[in-house]
This record gives structure tokens, sequence and C-alpha cells, in this order.
């Protein structure tokens, strides 16, 4: 302030103008830096959020379920193939339907744990890594460490409580996946049933229902 010249006006205008220029110009860098900054956070609360989205995915596919058989069977279609027989006791369609549901597992804990190892924790990417190596070896596979894990890294990404130490919580394995045949598949086996006319139309027409029925729960999968 103190070469500042105010003998004239146009010295005045002059000195205001400068002035002017050096706020537009603070202003300006400062305004680039705000936004730089901004935009930084944006794409990092982006990050945070879909790996959190996906995380959570895993951990619902993986802990879903707290009965019944919680190891992955690592069994493939290519495999049951191979068996001249199914289990005494079972018929063939029972067999069907539950090497079907365990491959229908198998694909979808294969996908988290890929899921998880992309952009898991360290801790995650080794339990991951392992659950994988032991599906590729053919060996059943559990994941309740694993949950246990990502459990504890949502609740402290969402700065929610950590679970006691003196609760217990049962062992957690993998969603029990299912899915149902569509309608239009079982008429056009109940059509085929009923190709006579008359009485066996009409025989047919009740058996592809009551097939439709009773394979309501089947389930159909890639390998």
């Amino acid at each position: 302030m103190r070469n500042l010249d105010f003998s004239s006006w146009h010295a005045v205008l002059s000195t205001v103008v400068g002035l002017a220029l050096i706020t537009l110009i603070m202003v300006g860098v400062r305004l680039l830096a705000m936004h730089t900054v901004q935009k930084r956070r944006e794409r990092e609360n982006r990050q945070i959020n879909e790996r959190l989205r996906t995380l959570i995915a895993a951990y619902k596919t993986l802990g879903g379920s707290f009965t019944g058989d919680l190891a992955v069977d690592p069994t493939h279609l290519r495999d049951l193939r191979r068996a001249e027989a199914s289990p005494e006791g079972e018929s063939p369609a029972a067999a069907a339907q539950r090497s079907d549901r365990s491959r229908r597992m198998r694909d979808a804990v294969e996908a988290a744990l890929s899921d998880i190892i992309l952009l898991g924790t360290e801790e995650q990417v080794a339990l991951a890594a392992r659950a994988a190596t032991e599906l590729s070896q053919g060996r059943p596979t559990h994941t309740a460490e694993l949950v246990v894990s990502l459990r504890d890294f949502i609740r402290k990404v969402l700065d929610l409580e950590a679970v006691p130490a003196n609760l217990v919580i049962p062992r957690q394995g993998p969603t029990r996946v299912s899915g149902t045949r569509g309608k239009g598949e079982a008429k056009g086996e109940g059509g085929g049933k009923g190709g006579g006319g008359g009485m066996g139309g009409g025989m047919g027409g009740m058996s592809g229902h009551a097939s439709f029925d009773n394979d309501d729960h089947v389930h159909h999968g890639g390998v």
C-alpha cells in the first residue's frame, strides 16, 4: 500500500485496476484449487462407494446362510456326468436338482471371490485366494473366516459399532440360490404329451401341468 500513487485520477485508476486484477487472479486460483480438491474427493467417494457396494454384495453371497451344509461343493458338471449312478436312495431327478443347486452356489461364490481379490483388503485377498485355490483343487471350501473379515471391514467403513466380542454368531456359509423353470417350457412339454387329441390331449395337459408343479423348484444352470 505504500507504493500506491493517488496523485492523479490516472494513477488512481491504474492502481484500482491493478488491485482488481490481482484480486481476480487470487480468487481464480483459489476457485481452481477448490474445484480440483472437490473433484478429487468426489472421485474418491465414488471409488469407496463402488468398493463398498461390491464387498457388501460379496458378503451377502458368501455369508447368507447359517444352517445346513455351509461348504461350497467344487464338483463340476463334467465330473457329475462321469458318475455312473446317483447316490443310493436318491432319485435321478433329486440328484439333478441337488447338483444344479450346488453348481449355482459354486458359480456365485467364484464370482464373489473374484471381486474380493480385486477390491478387498490385504487380509481379505489372502483369504479369498486360499478359498479359490481350494475350489480349483476340488476341495470343499468354507467361507466363514472371510465373511467375518468382510463384516468387520464393512462396519468400520460405515462407522458402525464393532460387533461385541462376547456375542456368539453362528458360522456363516454361502447363500443357497434357487431357480425355477419357465412356464413356456412346461407348457411345451404338456402340449407334446397331449398330441393325440381328445382324452389323450386332456390327459396330456394334466400331465404337463403336474410335471411343471413337480419341477417348479428344479434348478437349471450352466456349468
